[in-house]
Formats: structure tokens, C-alpha cells, sequence
């Protein structure tokens, strides 16, 4: 028997995709939107949202002003100083706190360490500046420089480790966003190659359950971590059109590998979107480079957009990341107790990116009695496109015989659950997909 579906229309809120909340979490406040100092205007610092926990005083009036998609990742990064205040006195309570908030929102972290933003409240730790020379930001200038002592990078390295040593196996702490020299750990300054692999192997080393995210402005990093293991890449500066069309473009070509394939692509905006539009920047043209460059998440800060870009900003979700769709099941409609079940399902990625977390694929029979199996099929093959799976599992011989429902899940039992694109009924976690006699 052969039984075919239509793909769900709307946006679907999976794990690992779509918008990111910003230093905030999950249905939280959003920053109030405002216009940043350029061109001669009077505006806000930007550094002042860069930090975690929010800066005191800044307003968060956003939900008042515009619109935010909903989210299941939570972006924060914190400050070194944040977290050793102290020479060898770790602040693991920040990061657990951050882990805790975003498992009861129903949201996985992306996390970065950032040594030093740009102004001198959020400088290197207080302790560094006693060991080793630590620039000021020079008058008039917005970026401020790293030390460039070598013991820098190998004390920033140091708490990098601590972080992997204590967290690398929470599965809420899904992606490392990987920090480099110069302010927000964006790489903004070089350091020598040699030092700036060894950071890189802590990295390597002491996460090797969280999926690694990196600066595609640094391709030499990013080639030189893919030699040993998955990474991806973000891009900074996103709807600019000097970045669109200049700098990222000039960036790519650098990045040997296929990153999209095994890691996922992360951007991040220039300002936020409601800044695009009084900007005049092309919002169509933004939305489709980044799908043209397999985007699995996007970073708008947790400002608030327009009411009227709500529906542009849906249809872009519904292709980013991954978007599964299982278009066919062949299956018997009656099969023995004892003997072997076997069903075809043809399942179609209709995103523009595979998942990356290996979760299971289950079946469940669904009556008198609920059996359920936990299949083989390694869905982070699923790229955009269709696929055609074959699965058997053998019922047990003293399964109690009559009808059954055979129903399909991704994830659950304690891992996050993806929910298909799949118009078909719904029973928690799980799709039904077919009816079928054991006798």
C-alpha cells in the first residue's frame, strides 16, 4: 500500500533553526529599537547590547514596537571577566544559569566568550591588566585593540577549556561560537599563526560534543579546524550591501570546504532589520543570499521589526535550515505477529540545510498496546532534497494482535523534537502516517 501527503504550509519552529534570541531567551523582553550613531546622527552605543547579562539602564520596550518570530535558540555571549573574575576562579554558576534558563524556555544556547568588547567597562579582566600591558580604546576610535602579549591568548585559551571541561557534554550547549583576537573575539587583530592554533586546538579538544561555529573573515581558522574535525562558519555585518557584496564574497572563495554539509552557516545582523529599513537596504536581496548560502540560523539581536515585514520574515523561515516532509509511505496492511514489518518513507528536505544533532528517527504502533522502535536512519544525511528510506522491525511474537496506527518522530525521550512539515494528524511528538493489521 502506497500513501501519499502534502507539505504543512507555514512556518514551522524546530530546534537548532530559524531567528536566535539575543542575550534575552525565549518570550522575553526585546531591546527597544532605536537608531544607532551614524552619518553625523546622534544614536546609541551598539556596545551597549553586546553584553550578557543586559547592561543596566538600557530600555526594553521592544515588544511594544514591533514584531520577533519565535525562537528555540538562544544566542548569549559573556565576558571573560565575567566569567574569571579572578585568576583560576571560575564563574560556572553564569554559564549554568544561562543553560538552565534556555532548557525551561525549550531552547538550545549558541555561546561565545568574548575577552573584551570596545570600551573600557567591558574590558580584559581586571587581573590580566596586572601581568601584561592591556590597551585603552584610543580617543575617537571604536575598536580597541587586544594585548598582544602571547600570554594573552594562552590565559584566554585556559578559560576556554575550563568552559569545554565542565559544560561540553550539556546537550542545551549546542554550538561554541569560536573567539578569536581583538574586541568581541571577532578577529579583528592578528596573532601569530602558531598561537592562534593552539586556541584553536582547545577548541577542537575540549568540545568535541558541541557542534564549533567560526568567523568567515578568518578562512585560515576555519580550513585549519575542518582539517580535523566538522565546523561552520558565521557571517558578521549581515544587510549591509558593502558586506553582500564586497566583503563576503571576497571571504568565501577562502573557505575550502563545503561547511554547510556537516556544520551549520549563522549569520548575524549589521545593526537589526528595523535599521534596515530606514536604511533603504534591500531586505529581499538579504533574505536570499543568506538561503543561497545554506542558513541555519540568523542573529537579528533581539530588536524588534516591523509589523509589515512579518509575513517576508515567514517566508524565509520556512526555508531556512531544514524543513522535513515525508511525502510517501509504502507499507503492508497487514503483517503477522513475529514477522518482519518492513516500510519505504520518502521524505523530502524542503530547507535549504541538513540538521546536524544525530537524533533518532522513531516508528511507533500505536494500539491496544504501544510499541516503539528507534530506527538507524542517520537523518543529518537528509540534505535539501528527497530521500528514500527502508525500514524493518521485527514485531515480537506475543504482540497483542488488532489495529494499529503507524506513526512517525523525530528526537523526544529527553532529546528536542522536530516536528514534520507534514500534513497529517498529530499525536504529541509523533505523526500518524498509516493504519495496519497485526493478526
Amino acid at each position: 500500500m502506497i500513501k501519499s501527503f502534502n507539505e504543512k504550509k507555514g512556518v514551522v519552529y524546530n530546534p537548532y533553526i530559524g531567528f536566535t534570541s539575543f542575550q534575552h531567551f525565549r518570550g522575553e523582553k526585546l531591546y527597544s529599537d532605536c537608531i544607532t550613531g551614524r552619518d553625523g546622527v546622534a544614536g546609541c552605543e551598539t556596545e551597549s547590547y553586546e553584553c550578557y547579562p543586559v547592561t543596566e539602564g538600557v530600555e526594553e520596550k521592544g515588544r511594544e514596537q514591533g514584531y520577533y518570530p519565535d525562537t528555540t535558540v538562544a544566542y548569549i555571549r559573556i565576558l571573560w571577566k565575567e566569567f574569571e573574575p579572578k585568576q583560576d576562579v571560575y564563574n560556572y554558576g553564569i554559564i549554568q544559569d544561562i543553560l538552565d534558563k534556555a532548557k525551561e524556555k525549550g531552547q538550545t544556547v549558541m555561546f561565545r566568550l568574548m575577552p573584551h568588547s570596545t570600551c573600557e567597562r567591558d574590558d580584559v579582566p581586571d587581573w590580566l591588566k596586572n601581568l601584561i600591558p592591556c590597551p585603552k580604546r584610543p580617543e575617537g576610535m571604536r575598536v580597541k585593540d587586544s594585548p598582544t602579549d602571547p600570554l594573552y591568548l594562552e590565559l584566554f585559551g585556559k578559560a576556554i577549556k575550563k568552559i569545554g571541561e565542565r559544560f561540553d557534554k550539556d546537550e542545551t550547549l549546542d554550538c561554541m561560537d569560536v573567539s578569536l583576537g581583538g574586541s568581541w573575539g571577532e578577529g579583528s587583530q592578528e596573532f601569530s599563526e602558531e598561537e592562534e592554533k593552539k586556541l584553536m586546538d582547545i577548541y577542537i579538544d575540549y568540545f568535541p560534543n558541541t557542534k564549533l561555529i567560526g568567523q568567515c573573515g578568518n578562512p585560515k581558522m576555519l580550513n585549519y579546524i575542518a582539517t580535523k574535525r566538522a565546523v561552520g562558519w558565521r557571517s558578521d555585518g549581515t544587510g549591509n550591501p558593502r558586506h553582500t557584496h564586497i566583503w563576503f564574497p571576497s571571504y568565501y572563495p577562502n573557505v575550502k570546504n563545503e561547511h554547510w554539509k556537516t556544520a551549520p552557516i549563522s549569520f548575524e545582523s549589521y545593526w537589526w532589520i528595523s535599521e534596515w529599513v530606514r536604511q533603504k537596504w534591500d531586505i529581499d536581496e538579504v533574505i536570499e543570499f543568506t538561503l543561497s548560502h545554506h542558513i541555519s540560523t540568523f542573529n537579528n539581536k533581539s530588536f524588534p521589526i516591523q509589523y509589515e515585514l512579518k509575513d517576508k520574515i515567514e517566508k524565509w523561515l520556512e526555508k531556512m535550515g531544514y524543513r522535513f516532509v515525508i511525502r510517501e509511505i509504502e507499507y503492508p496492511e497487514s503483517v503477522k505477529a513475529g514477522d518482519t514489518l518492513k516500510i519505504k518513507l520518502k521524505v523530502d528536505n524542503k530547507g535549504v540545510a541538513p540538521i546536524y544533532n544525530k537524533l533518532p528517527l522513531r516508528i511507533r504502533l500505536k494500539g491496544e498496546t504501544v510499541k516503539e522502535y528507534e530506527t538507524d536512519v542517520d537523518i543529518t544525511k537528509w540534505l535539501p532534497g528527497e530521500h528514500n528510506e527502508t525500514i524493518e522491525m521485527l514485531l515480537p511474537a506475543d504482540i497483542i494482535k488488532g489495529e494499529y496506527i503507524l506513526q512517525a518522530g523525530i528526537g523526544g525521550n529527553g532529546k528536542p523534537s522536530v516536528v514534520f512539515a507534514t500534513e497529517a494528524e498529530c499525536d504529541g511528538n509523533y505523526i500518524n502516517l498509516a493504519n495496519i493489521t497485526i493478526g
